[in-house]
């Protein structure tokens, strides 16, 4: 396939030729039919896009520099691309760092800069899961962001700290974006309901306000997976007598052959269910923690939500009675991020039991609570002037560092020495457990 062919398919997604609003080809999924061709029709995201923000305005006036979108699978960093082509003058070129590489974007390159030379027009250059690129392809950018041939917008799962080289991120506007709000789920899921053009209008569906709860939970904050699992549902639905489409939970157990859809982020057996794990672990009972992990893990919970509820457990409730807890906790998350489920169960598995069999001490948690109380309560409270910084000979002539005695040459000064406000002086906040 020639490099123009290439990214023409590539492009498809974006081309302008389709009005706001006009139908799109009906055999695309849902997910695909629904997406926003107007900024007016974007859900979610307002801290970013909402009408007077500095994005939308760049957007809306054609004033766009390069920017890299962050989030989450489903949050809206390709519909944001799509809304860039739609809107702004500039021509828009979709490069995919899956299928391409440095010989198309060195075609790209020259393209834009002929572009740029014969009639002014700028050049967008779109680039889909660009933490893909290693570190050297990466730097192949540089020099055409930096002279401003081509204004990038890459968009990615990852943390761009790590995934990004830092020049290109120094010439880039981060724009960080959140799993979609349960708010925002139900407006998309309400739309394509109600779209005859676009949705699900035409086939009079009518989606049950449990059903439509539980697809929110499914979801997860990626309206993607709602959208798909909404249109499985319906097509798996026969209609009724009426030529009603009902999408209840029978309907939807039905169509999925599962149980995933009955836990749901916002349902109360989330909160029972991580409840029973934690105090189960609290309680030193690996045999009721490995079911209630069970029981999270079938009914479909975010593997990295349970991992992250290990995290802060190693710290909250083992802390110093075993350190190394924080270590395999953190290891877990980490291994959750890199093997995924279903051999992340393994994983979890065994950080669960680690966790539940080792000694308890809260006494770290419990300090920092009262510690937090009393930052509060005393409010500012001067720093002692001995435990003070002398940066410059000014601070030292007041006193600053004054009388201040180093362990390592007093050892006295360990037990002698001070490190409170005058108010707290004898406080003492942890108070660990005798091992």
């Amino acid at each position: 396939m020639s490099v123009s062919r290439r990214r023409e398919t590539q492009s498809d997604l974006f081309q302008k030729k389709r009005a706001p609003g006009a139908q799109a080809d009906a055999s695309a999924p849902l997910a695909e039919r629904m997406r926003p061709c107007d900024l007016t029709d974007f859900v979610g995201q307002d801290e970013i896009i909402a009408p007077g923000r500095p994005l939308r305005r760049a957007i809306e006036t054609d004033t766009l520099s390069s920017v890299i979108f962050w989030g989450p699978p489903g949050s809206g960093k390709t519909t944001l691309a799509c809304l860039i082509a739609h809107t702004t003058k500039a021509e828009f070129v979709a490069f995919s760092a899956v299928t391409s590489g440095v010989p198309e974007l060195r075609e790209i390159i020259k393209e834009a800069e002929q572009r740029a030379a014969v009639s002014g027009q700028r050049t967008i250059l779109f680039v889909d899961e660009i933490h893909r690129f290693n570190k050297a392809q990466q730097d192949a950018f540089l020099p055409h962001v930096e002279r401003g041939t081509v204004i990038l917008v890459g968009a990615t799962t990852e943390n761009p700290s790590f995934e990004v080289i830092s020049p290109l991120l120094s010439r880039s506007l981060v724009v960080v974006l959140q799993p979609l709000s349960d708010e925002a789920m139900g407006a998309i899921l309400d739309r394509a309901v109600a779209d005859r053009e676009r949705g699900l209008g035409q086939m009079n569906v009518a989606l049950a306000p449990e059903a439509r709860r539980r697809l929110i939970g499914f979801g997860n904050g990626d309206a993607r997976a709602a959208l798909t699992a909404l249109e499985f549902v319906v097509m798996q639905t026969p209609p009724g007598p009426d030529g009603r489409v009902v999408v209840d939970e029978q309907a939807m157990d039905a169509a999925l052959f599962k149980k995933a859809l009955r836990y749901d982020k916002a349902g109360e057996e989330h909160y029972n269910l991580i409840s029973a794990y934690i105090k189960s672990l609290r309680d030193s009972d690996p045999d009721g923690a490995l079911y209630w992990l069970a029981r999270m893990l079938e009914g479909g919970e975010d593997p990295k939500f349970i991992a992250r509820r290990m995290v802060i457990f190693a710290s909250e409730d083992i802390s110093n009675a075993d350190p190394f807890a924080l270590v395999l906790a953190v290891a877990a998350f980490q291994a959750v991020e890199s093997v995924g489920l279903p051999e992340a169960r393994i994983n979890l598995a065994h950080v669960t039991t680690y966790l539940a069999t080792r000694p308890k001490d809260n006494a770290s948690y419990v300090g920092l609570v009262e510690a937090l109380r009393d930052a509060r309560e005393h409010g500012n409270l001067a720093v002692p002037m001995h435990l003070r910084n002398a940066v410059t000979s000014l601070m030292k002539d007041l006193g600053y560092g004054k009388g201040y005695r180093y362990v390592h040459d007093d050892p006295a000064a360990k037990k002698e020495q001070h490190h409170l406000p005058e108010p707290l002086k004898n406080k003492r906040y942890y108070r660990p457990k005798p091992l």
